[in-house]
């Protein structure tokens, strides 16, 4: 395990180069990847194509990008010479990135080519500079601009200090409003440090992401956590659908994935359980226990080989995991582990490795940071997490106001999430203080512990549960061509067929819940629901 002595970007990076010049670093699956020596070359070549450029130190560089090698490279750049890295969703619209920019007073932006409509230099007063990220060419500036020159270096001497701004990343969030977070370097080397104490990891690990790096999880994650050790990135050049992934997974075969409920939920209902339910005597079988956990077993063996078949670390976060997968999760023997923490913690909270997993459960809080539940409820313990540690936000930028409201004076972070702590210090998360409605008899009722059942019901692909008119509502998403095979016209049909198929999920919600969280209604909802970066319901949109 690395020895921090400066918790810094530059710092960091140069221990690594120090030990592992040679070794892998950055490639795309199934290419040749970067060496260390290699990115630092390029890292110093853009440093300096920034510096003749005018990029000073304080000023923000934006990045709005698909995952690939060059987006490291450009983050440290950035960050290396002292300048502020405003990375950009690439789901943003063109008017959100437009408002990320002109918020942030951004002075360059590197774009991936693909997203270069998304921005209109002419809007913004601050931006002087638009690159082009595959190749770090000038795609607009306001004046005249200096071309990269491969190799060179930067005139400047930078240095870098621990309380330094190094990037501002702009929440996409399930309630509204993007909120830009200011991280400092501190806030994130030290995160991802205590990352690394929760799982072992090494040069020789090989991380393939499928995450955008944009996303605090990923970008502390799955980019400075590898750099401390010395292990190896992989990206996809396209989205990663089942046609991009799996030829992915087999080429690069990773030891350590990021990745969000959603992702294993999709291969758990749409592969693993249709295997075990269609079948007459698997069916059978699978109602005894003991059966059961045989089948998962071997099932679980079938997930590894499809994942590559070395995957030690499959991490998930970023939203609550159904419980039905995790409980086949842990019967197959899968290397999961589940974490829990916000963009404004930089991210991680909480956290275990696969062989301390808790089915529904977090694990205790990170090395060197503290978790209190705060105002608990007497009887059940429940109450809001604060949190306090190196790795909480400097604040909202620009925003004093909001940041008085989340911060306390004495630093302690409200999460805005609901949760308990068992005997021995694991975290378990209710929901979000936000969505948790509270019934007429004065009860707490938690919409995230509701879905998590409609989403067991056969045909279900997604549901959101909400409150109209003092009433609990599920609006569910189904997949329409399974239930076209049994019902044939149901897709027209909107008489009995269709009736007796939703009275059937309420009957079967209300059938496994307490008497204040059955749900008086069920609502199809025709269109996918509109996601955040971590594939979370944009709930606020639903309301």
């Amino acid at each position: 395990m690395p020895q921090q002595t400066r918790f810094t970007f530059p710092s960091a990076f140069n221990e690594t180069l120090k030990k592992y010049p040679g070794k892998n670093a950055y490639s795309f699956a199934g290419e040749k990847p970067l060496t260390w020596q290699q990115v630092n070359s390029r890292i110093l070549s853009v440093m300096s194509f920034l510096e003749r450029n005018g990029i000073k130190p304080g000023d923000r560089v934006a990045i709005l990008s698909q995952n690939m090698p060059e987006w490291p490279l450009a983050f440290f750049a950035v960050t290396f010479m002292g300048a502020v890295a405003v990375p950009v969703l690439p789901e943003f619209s063109s008017t959100e990135v437009t408002n990320v920019l002109e918020h942030s007073g951004t002075k360059a932006v590197f774009v991936s080519a693909s997203l270069l409509n998304r921005v209109a230099p002419s809007n913004h007063n601050s931006l002087k500079l638009v690159i082009t990220i595959e190749d770090f060419g000038i795609s607009w500036s306001a004046e005249h601009a200096a071309e990269l020159v491969y190799p060179s270096v930067p005139a400047g001497n930078y240095t870098v200090e621990e309380d330094d701004l190094a990037s501002i990343i702009y929440t996409s969030g399930t309630t509204g409003r993007s909120k830009g977070v200011m991280l400092t370097h501190k806030n994130i080397t030290f995160n991802a440090l205590m990352g690394g104490r929760i799982q072992p990891i090494d040069e020789n690990d090989r991380f393939l992401s499928v995450l955008p790096l944009s996303h605090t999880y990923e970008n502390t994650l799955g980019l400075i956590l590898p750099l401390l050790y010395g292990s190896c990135v992989y990206y996809l050049r396209k989205p990663p659908t089942p046609a991009i992934l799996l030829p992915a997974l087999e080429q690069v075969k990773p030891t350590m994935m990021l990745t969000v409920p959603l992702i294993i939920e999709k291969v758990y209902f749409n592969k693993i359980l249709p295997k075990f339910r269609d079948s007459k005597l698997l069916s059978s079988l699978y109602k005894f226990s003991a059966m059961r956990r045989f089948l998962n077993v071997t099932a679980g063996k079938k997930l590894m080989k499809t994942f590559g078949g070395q995957l030690k670390f499959f991490g998930i976060g970023g939203a609550k995991l159904n419980p039905a997968v995790e409980k086949f999760l842990i019967e197959a023997r899968f290397p999961y582990a589940v974490g829990y923490g916000l963009t404004e913690s930089s991210p991680l909270l909480a956290g275990s490795n696969p062989q301390n997993t808790i089915l529904e459960g977090i694990g205790p809080a990170i090395q060197e940071i503290e978790l209190k539940i705060n105002d608990p409820d007497p009887e059940t313990g429940e109450g809001e997490i604060w949190a306090r540690g190196p790795n909480i936000m400097k604040g909202y930028y620009l925003e004093p106001e909001m940041t008085s409201e989340t911060i306390t004076p004495d630093g302690w972070l409200k999460t805005g999430d609901l949760g308990v702590f068992d005997e021995k210090g694991n975290l378990f998360i209710k929901g979000r203080l936000k969505n948790m409605i509270l019934s007429s008899t004065g009860e707490n009722i938690y919409p995230e512990e509701i879905e998590s059942i409609i989403n067991n019901f056969r045909y279900v692909v997604e549901s959101l549960v909400i409150e109209q008119k003092g009433k609990l509502v599920a609006l569910v998403h189904l997949n329409m061509e399974e239930l076209e095979k049994k019902y044939h016209s149901f897709r027209d049909d909107m008489g009995q067929k269709k009736e007796e198929f939703l009275n059937e999920i309420r009957n079967y919600v209300n059938s496994q819940v307490n008497k204040f969280s059955r749900i008086q209604k069920v609502m199809i909802q025709r269109e996918p629901f509109q996601k955040t970066a971590t594939l979370k319901i944009k709930r606020f949109l639903y309301k």
